[in-house]
């Protein structure tokens, strides 16, 4: 049996992970689940799963959580804040690292330190640590295995021995995909009217509201580009990104003998999950085959950065090889929270990035105290920025 653990485990890839798992109960046990403060979702969880220990960040909701087990019999050990994430985050063998946004840096970290296996879907943490996450991995020697679609479909399209670095593997470049999101034919002055249930109404992946916006935005993808330059050690002219609607091609490998190697899948995170849980086995994920003759089109096009400039602004933060990256996830986070509060505009999501961008000084963060603090400033900023450009619906 494999002791997993899920941080985010009433997110979206935290219940399909456990959709996965509960595939296959011979071979997985669920030992630690974590979320912000979903107390109805984490005591059901805990009552079907059994596990040592759940983490509620949020202290009031885990003492609501503790009240919900003792009176349904469940002798689960209940924790909270940031020293119940990272104290989840060593427990088992397998770690999957869902928490959204900057706070999973921390939990994730630890897993990476404590030589887990890390399945990777809290893109932040190599967005914000990029150095160090990956220091961490190698001086642990832990396992990292990508659970972003596209950067798991990376991985499944490089040469099994592949090492870090495209120099010497014959490959020229990574090509990311991206569903373009709901507004990929939306003339850009049509924009600005744009509501938070139509930015998270995504029309081809079932996801929250943050990472929908991020879709909207093409931000994610942006992210992913800076994910996908320290999984593979791949310079920034060396990745790419394609818009392709239809979501069946999940990224490809380009390879120096004109070869080009792509993953194909349903539009199913289970895929990728299943993928990481039993690599370099497979085991069933629960997902739908392809019926090629159901695929009417495959259709490609360049991303326009005048209609998506995060785009732009993720490729600059990227090719500033310093703590930029931080900053931009960090803007990205506190813009898209005041759009979906009501408190900013779509079009302005960018604006708030590019502004805080341009304020706050970014030198190489050497620490984890380092990168906090430049996380903490670059939050300060764009909370400026955004109060000077707030609307109200």
């Amino acid at each position: 049996m494999i002791d997993v653990t899920i941080l985010g485990s009433t997110g979206s890839i935290g219940r399909n992970t456990l959709d996965v798992l509960a595939r296959h109960p011979e071979r997985f046990k669920v030992v630690a689940l974590t979320a912000h403060g979903n107390v109805a979702a984490m005591s059901e969880q805990c009552q079907r799963w059994q596990p040592r220990l759940a983490v509620l960040r949020d202290p009031q909701a885990a003492a609501e959580l503790k009240v919900a087990l003792r009176q349904a019999g469940v002798a689960t050990e209940v924790a909270s804040g940031a020293e119940g994430l990272v104290e989840a985050a060593t427990q088992g063998d397998y770690v999957m690292a869902a928490i959204v946004g900057a706070a999973g840096l921390l939990p994730t970290l630890a897993a990476a330190k404590a030589g887990k296996r890390v399945m990777l879907a809290n893109k932040e943490a190599l967005v914000m640590a990029g150095p160090l996450f990956m220091s961490a991995i190698r001086q642990a020697k832990a396992t990292l295995l990508p659970i972003d679609s596209e950067h798991n479909a990376l991985f499944q399209c490089l040469p099994p021995d592949f090492q870090q670095g495209l120099g010497d593997s014959g490959i020229e470049r990574l090509l990311l995909t991206a569903s373009g999101g709901p507004f990929l034919n939306t003339p850009v002055e049509q924009l600005a009217e744009v509501t938070p249930d139509q930015a998270c109404t995504h029309p081809t992946w079932s996801m929250g509201r943050k990472i929908s916006v991020d879709s909207a935005t093409l931000m994610n993808k942006g992210l992913e580009l800076i994910e996908a330059h320290w999984l593979f050690a791949a310079s920034p002219q060396q990745l790419d990104v394609v818009i392709h609607p239809q979501s069946v091609i999940h990224s490809m490998v380009v390879y120096r003998d004109g070869s080009v190697l792509a993953q194909l899948g349903q539009p199913d995170m289970r895929t990728p999950i299943a993928h990481a849980l039993a690599w370099p086995e497979r085991i069933a994920a629960g997902v739908q085959p392809l019926d090629f003759c159901q695929l009417n089109q495959l259709t490609f096009q360049l991303p326009d950065e005048r209609q998506f400039p995060c785009l732009r602004l993720a490729r600059a933060a990227l090719a500033a090889e310093n703590g930029s990256s931080a900053v931009l996830n960090a803007a990205n986070e506190e813009a898209v929270q005041a759009f979906l509060d009501g408190q900013l505009r779509f079009i302005d999501i960018a604006a708030v990035v590019e502004d805080t961008l341009a304020a706050v000084d970014a030198p190489v963060p050497t620490s984890l105290d380092d990168v906090l603090a430049l996380d903490a400033a670059a939050r300060r900023q764009a909370r400026l920025c955004q109060r000077q450009r707030e609307v109200s619906y």
